[in-house]
């Protein structure tokens, strides 16, 4: 908005001077000169929303890489999620367990119960062998025998 506005102050500015040379109201120089002036203000004020209009175009795909990016990213870890649930599952001591699986960037947290310390310990190697996870963050707890 206030590129706009600065824009329009520019075309104003130099239709102002334009008008001022047909109006003859400036003796120092001529209409001829007047003119020039008024055109070449006009042709710099185009140049600088040119200029603007190139900035604003880099920002735009500026933002949209980024936001490609995080689009990227988000898929890839619902990807380690559910290859993570996978690998969970197809464990005899571990698929009919609930465990919650998150990931963010590529970070793995797992939540729930294990029936002992080495079906724990089995989940965090069983998810770290995942392509593309970079940690894991296993809060099981070891589920208590009633």
């Amino acid at each position: 908005m206030k590129t706009a506005t600065r824009h329009l102050t520019l075309i104003a500015a130099a239709a102002a001077t334009i008008a001022l040379a047909a109006c003859g109201q400036n003796e120092d120089t001529t209409v001829g000169q007047q003119i020039d002036n008024g055109v070449n203000q006009t042709q710099s004020a185009a140049t600088e929303m040119k200029n603007d209009a190139k900035d604003a175009a880099q920002d735009m795909q500026a933002a949209g890489t980024q936001a490609g990016q995080a689009i990227a990213e988000s898929a890839s870890d619902m990807a380690i999620t559910a290859k993570v649930n996978a690998a969970l599952a197809a464990d005899d001591q571990l698929s009919a367990l609930k465990i919650n699986v998150d990931t963010e960037a590529g970070r793995v947290a797992l939540k729930g119960t294990a029936p002992d310390a080495d079906s724990r310990d089995r989940a965090t190697t069983l998810a770290a062998a995942v392509d593309g996870v970079v940690a894991v963050d296993n809060r099981l707890v070891i589920q208590k025998n009633s």
